[in-house]
């Protein structure tokens, strides 16, 4: 029998509530009637409309039986379905492990995203496999700073685990276009 450890019960609540503190305080930064904001994959949890209570936000995800805005592989061009430039904000939170191809990922993130547009993305490091499954990559601070080279400003947090040097919970990641 599979049972999920006491350690990585004590890792989701960490990274749940790193997300949401998180997005908390950015909404608190950014959030007004005038911005758009695209939310992937935000079914499993509240995502940006818990504390995005002005922005107008859209949805996008792989699955259709998630009812989103846009039904979309986030690693392909879905320059037919979405507009270069369309979005203020992308919340990208505990979605880019499970994408087949991040690098892809992110080049669909940047062409949606507005000149100045903020990317608010948020990945684990020290965390089992999860669902949905696939749940392929893990990413350090510098794999994250290599997927987003081409944003003009990059800011990564790390959520440390203090007993375990340089074995960061999560990271939480702010990236102007």
């Amino acid at each position: 029998m599979n049972k999920v450890s006491e350690f990585d019960i004590h890792a989701y609540q960490i990274i749940r509530e790193s997300v949401s503190s998180f997005l908390k305080a950015e909404a608190d930064k950014l959030d007004s009637a005038s911005i758009v904001l695209l939310d992937i994959a935000p079914q499993d949890h509240l995502g940006a409309a818990e504390h995005f209570t002005k922005a107008q936000i859209k949805t996008a995800d792989l699955n259709p039986d998630a009812k989103a805005t846009y039904t979309i592989d986030i690693t392909k061009d879905n320059s037919e379905i979405i507009p270069n430039d369309s979005f203020d904000v992308v919340v990208c939170t505990e979605v880019l492990e499970h994408t087949l191809n991040p690098f892809s990922a992110i080049v669909e993130i940047y062409r949606i995203l507005k000149k100045d547009g903020v990317l608010l993305l948020t990945t684990p490091f020290n965390f089992r496999i999860h669902g949905p499954l696939p749940d392929c990559w893990r990413f350090t601070e510098h794999g994250i700073n290599v997927l987003l080279k081409d944003f003009k400003s990059i800011k990564i947090n790390a959520i440390e685990d203090k007993t375990r040097f340089l074995m960061p919970y999560h990271y939480t990641t702010i990236a102007m276009k």
